[in-house]
This record gives structure tokens, sequence and C-alpha cells, in this order.
């Protein structure tokens, strides 16, 4: 098995790619060639045949730039990239996108690209892995065995989130994860001396990593520093690598100029005149051709084995493997709103407890369904009673304790949802939510279900004041493609905002929750609550003004249209409980339940201008907040904004006035 010529192939590959695509990053693929050839062609265990293997060994590549290293080894260890797929590198509709996109090509465990979001992402699988060992293991059937591997540099090592996920990981003793740092010393600017020198090392000892340090370029250094982080099975292995970043590149190694630019022509040729390769584009060799052929039948093998053994495994324990397939399908009970708890007209309490009442009736009904808060489980009602914690040594519960780690919390449960298995969701107080933003919009772009639980969602925080009190956040978060975001009026809307989200395998979902009790009102037609939006209270008379509201503005809504009817108006309130879902309907339904040819005033305690599209073509207003709030009692806030029924009647009668 020669790793060091499939380590120099790599290189031409790696260098090929981005010197025709015109832009990329060769040096981290030239410097980490031998790391990758000893990883896919030695120690993972995966099967290119079988890409989605559940009993796959992981590999994560944090530092996306390097792309051209994962497609280079995809393909020389026989998955579906071809060699031409390796010259469209960064070309429209390629399978090799600038960073590896989740779903592109079989082998790309997830979209890599903003630094750090892949350890974190790893760290979710590892600890996943240990989830599922926990749940479906059974003596002499490991059916769930697998190891994560990570490859950062120096840029995933200075952002924070690495910072929040390295620490967890350490905190539950994540034996499987295995990390390789490739410390080559330097970034865009030039040498990592300009701002980061801090002992790497030392800072992971003290998360409770175990740590090596070896010559990133030295295969039997690498291959021996992977086997003894296998044989620790307490703690998370980092393993130091010290490279040369475009290692092999004769003038360009070793500096800045060859991180982020192709080599050039020139540059291309003098290198594999250096390290023995012909000059011919995109050369694979036919020990790399037997290579690939050998990479494939020992997978094969290996998921041959496994299937064996699981079909043992779903005779002898048919429960579980009943339980397996449940999980791995996301299947949910027929009759399961049945089994919700039931809200009243009369009933008067916070979306964020009736949520919780929700979840508690959930984790009994889906037993796949884990989750936690961001040490925010009282006040976000996320804590599933009776089904424990996640713990080092422990992992049969299904509560998260993530600490104060909101960044690494949303990246972690994309990780677990990447797995397979579980359907994950975190809480915080929704004005956090741009912590999780970046792992949010990851989420959206790989089409992942996960669930955000967004709590104490407006000025009516109240005394916490500005920095608590959300005036942005809702609509940010509706402007990310692909995420639905469900702003309950009610307890029995926020039931329904469960279901949808559970039901939705395409993306995620939030729940935008109230700190404030809100009354259960009577629906005029909650038949129709399944899209998104749907006719709340009905007008008395012909049809004057339709007011538009979510959360908490419904009742505040129905309150001011019941005003508007004593003084003869016709008033219908629409409450838009997930403005995505709504906007997808037929136009049709939509025309039906907000008619263009009246005036429509959408009201929102928040950022308003979103609300202009709601209702294409009719003459709207949007009572909204567009400034941060105040510190005080949550009434006298709210009515000190204007959101109160009188306001809001008169600003129905100077629409209605409008010409």
């Amino acid at each position: 098995m020669d790793l060091k010529h499939m380590a120099n192939i790599i290189r031409g590959l790696s260098a090929d790619g981005v010197e025709k695509a015109g832009s990329g990053h060769p040096g981290m693929p030239l410097g980490c060639a031998e790391i990758g050839s000893v990883l896919y062609f030695d120690v993972l265990r995966h099967s290119p045949e079988n890409p989605k293997w559940p009993n796959r060994d992981r590999f994560v590549l944090s530092a996306g730039h390097a792309s051209m290293l994962l497609y280079s080894l995809l393909h020389l260890s026989g998955y579906d990239l071809s060699l031409d797929d390796l010259r469209n590198f960064r070309q429209l509709h390629a399978k090799t996108a600038g960073h590896p996109e989740y779903g592109h090509a079989d082998g790309i465990e997830t979209t890599t690209g903003p630094l750090g979001q892949g350890f974190a992402n790893a760290v979710g699988m590892a600890i996943a892995e240990q989830m599922l060992a926990a749940r479906f293991n059974r003596p002499g059937y490991p059916v769930v065995d697998y190891y994560t591997y990570v490859l950062c540099g120096d840029g995933c090592m200075m952002e924070g989130i690495t910072s929040e996920a390295s620490s967890y990981a350490g905190h539950l003793k994540l034996g499987k994860l295995i990390v390789i740092y490739d410390s080559n010393g330097i970034t865009i600017e030039g040498s990592t001396e300009l701002a980061f020198t801090e002992s790497v090392k030392d800072r992971y000892l003290a998360y409770g990593w175990h740590v090596q340090e070896i010559d990133g370029h030295d295969i039997d250094q690498i291959k021996r520093a992977l086997v003894l982080a296998k044989q620790e099975t307490e703690r998370p292995s980092l393993i130091v690598a010290k490279t040369n970043i475009g290692h092999g590149a004769p003038n360009k190694a070793g500096t800045a100029a060859v991180h982020g630019a192709p080599l050039g022509k020139e540059e291309i040729l003098a290198m594999k005149r250096a390290i023995g390769l012909p000059e011919t584009e995109f050369y694979v060799s036919e020990t790399a051709d037997q290579m690939r052929q050998e990479v494939i039948s020992r997978g094969s093998a290996l998921v041959a084995d496994w299937n064996r053994l699981f079909n043992e495994w779903r005779e002898k324990y048919p429960d579980l493997a009943e339980e397996w397939d449940q999980a791995f399908g996301c299947k949910l009970p027929e009759d399961l709103t049945s089994r919700m708890p039931a809200f009243q007209p009369g009933d008067k309490l916070a979306t964020r407890a009736a949520s919780g009442k929700t979840v508690n009736a959930l984790a009994k009904e889906v037993p796949y369904l884990i989750g936690g808060s961001a040490d925010l489980a009282p006040s976000n009602n996320t804590h599933m009673d009776g089904f424990g914690n996640i713990k080092a040594g422990d992992f049969t519960g299904r509560n998260f304790n993530f600490g104060i780690r909101e960044h690494a919390m949303g990246a972690i449960m994309n990780g677990i949802s990447l797995t397979g298995g579980f359907r994950i969701f975190g809480g915080t107080f929704l004005v956090f939510s741009d912590y999780l933003r970046p792992a949010i919009r990851l989420a959206a772009m790989m089409k992942q279900p996960v669930i955000y639980v967004f709590t104490h969602d407006s000025i009516y925080v109240g005394e916490d004041g500005p920095t608590h009190q959300p005036i942005e956040q809702t609509e940010s978060l509706r402007l990310i493609p692909n995420l639905w975001v469900f702003r309950p009026a009610d307890a029995e809307e926020t039931v329904h905002a469960w279901i949808a989200a559970l039901k939705r395998l395409d993306g995620p979902s939030a729940l935008v929750l109230t700190r404030q009790a809100l009354p259960v009102l009577p629906k005029h037609d909650s038949a129709n609550m399944d899209k998104g939006g749907y006719i709340h209270y009905a007008e008395k008379k012909d049809l004057d003004l339709t007011i538009v509201a979510a959360g908490s503005e419904v009742s505040l809504a129905v309150d001011a249209a019941k005003l508007l009817e004593q003084e003869g108006f016709g008033v219908r309130v629409v409450s838009i409980l997930c403005r995505e879902e709504f906007m997808a309907q037929d136009p049709a339904y939509r025309d039906q339940v907000i008619p263009p040819t009246k005036p429509v005033l959408a009201v929102e305690v928040g950022v308003g201008s979103g609300w202009y599209s709601i209702c294409p073509g009719a003459r709207i207003r949007v009572f909204s907040l567009d400034q941060f709030g105040r510190s005080g009692k949550a009434n006298e806030v709210g009515a000190y904004f204007g959101f109160t029924p009188d306001n809001l009647v008169k600003e129905a009668k100077q629409l209605l006035n409008q010409k």
C-alpha cells in the first residue's frame, strides 16, 4: 500500500483542479495529502458503493476551503465523483462546489465553509453515535460502532464556535471523536504569529482532550497517532499535525500565497517534476486505480459483514428493529394530534408553557425526539420529564444540557440531524437566535429538519429591557430561505406548530413563543390552520378591513376588531401562524383569506417590513416596531409603543379613510 504515492496523486489532482477553475485553495490539500491518504485508503471504515451505510465512519472536512482535497479523495477511493467532476471544480451545477455541499455528491457528510461549523457538526455526529449505540446495541451486536474524524485548520481553531464545541465534547468524554489539526501556521494575511500565538495543545488538555503532536507529512507518525487516538476511550482526541502549507510546491510552499490562489502552470509543472508525477493534467496512475478497487472491495466486505450482523440483530430484537425503522424513517403515529394536550377557549397561558406541555406529550409518543436548551430549560420549557439527561458515560437520556453555548448548540444539532435516527430540538431566548444564525442557515441549506424553540419573543419580556427584547429577530429569521417560522397566537396554535414542525422533513422550523400569558380564543376556521394562515375571527357584516397578525398580536387584533364592529365596520382577523407556509399556498386560497380588494392592516411587535408582501395588490398599512424596546413592566412597555386595542382602532380608521 503506497500511501506516499497516493498523497502525491492527491497533490496533482488538487493543484490541477484549482488551476483549471482559476480559483480555489491549493495550500491545505497539498499540505494534508498524507493525512488524507492515510484516512481514506487505510483507516476509515467506509464503503464508496454504499455511501449511506449507517455504520460508516464519518469524515468532516471542517476547513471546507480545502475542498479539492476531499474531492480528490472521493474520486480516488471510488465514490461517484469522476475526473470530469474534478475538472468542473467550482463551475455552475458541478458536484464539486467551491466548498463541500451536502447532497451534491456522495461522501460529503455536511456542508462546510464557515469555519468551525464542520467541527461542531462532528461533535454532534459523535454524540449521535453514542446515543444510537446506547439505544440499539446489545451484547454481541454492536450495530452502531463508528468513529467521527475531523480535519481542521488554524482558522477553525480561532473561531469561537470551535471552543464551545470542544468544551462540550470534552465534558461528554466523546472518546470516538478524533480531530486532526492541520497546524501549518499560515492564514490569508500571513503567519499566524500575527494573531494566534496560544498553545492549542494546552488549551485542549484543559478541555479534557487527549492530545498528540506529530509531523503531518510522516505517514508512520500519522498512522500511529490514529491508533493511539482510537485506543483512548475516555477522551476525545486532538492530533496536532505540523505541516507545510502547499507542501511539494517548490517556490510557494510555506507561504500565504499558496493558501487561496492557483499555483500557476509553471509552479505545478515544477511540483510534479519534484514529486515524480508526469506532467499530464488530472493524472491518475495504475497504482491509484488498483487502490480504488481495494477500497471498494474492502468497503463492500465491511457492509456485508454488518448486514449479516444487523439482520441477526433484527431477528433477535424485533422490538428494537421496529424502533430503529421508526426513528430512521421519522415515522409519526397517525393519530398524534389526538394525543396532545387539549386547550379550550377561556384558558390563558404563555405559548412557551403550552409548548412545554406539548413537548412532554410528544416525548411519550415519539421516542426518537430529543432536545435541550442553552441553560434555559426552565424558561424555555424544553425539558422532557422522566427521560433522563445526556451525560458522560450515559447516553440513554433524551435531554441535553448544552450549557451557555448557543453557537455550538446550533451546529451540534445539525450534526445529530445529519446522522439520522433522531429529531432534535434546541431552545434559547429569541434574542439569542442571532448566536445560532450561521447554523440555522446551514440547516436550511442542507434541508435538515431541526427544530428551534425561541421563547421570550417581544418587548413583553418587559423588565429585562432592550437587550433581551427581540425586535428584528423574528423578521430576520423569516428572511432565511427554507426556514419556516411559526409564531403561534395561543396554546392551540402552539400544538399545531409542533405537529407541523415534526411533519416537516425538508428543512428546519423555528417556534417563536411568548413569555406572557395569552388567551385561547375560539377560531372561525381552524381546519385551515395547516395552511399557515387562516381566518381566525370572521366579520359580522360586509368586509371593510382585514387585520393580519401573528403571535400575541392576534388577540390584540381581535379586541380591536370588536371595537371597530361597535362602530359599524366589518372586520376580519387573520392569524398568520407561519408566513412561509401561507405564502406557499395557492393564490386563490390566499386571496380568499385576505381579499386583495379590501385594505389590510398588518400588526406585529417587531420589524414589519416583510408584511407588505402578505397580500400583493392590496392597500396595506403595517403597524410594527422598528426601534429598540424599553425596560419596564410588559403591559406598560406595550402601551408606550401603541400596542393597545384603542390605538389599533385609530390605525385602522386612518387606513380606512385613505383614498
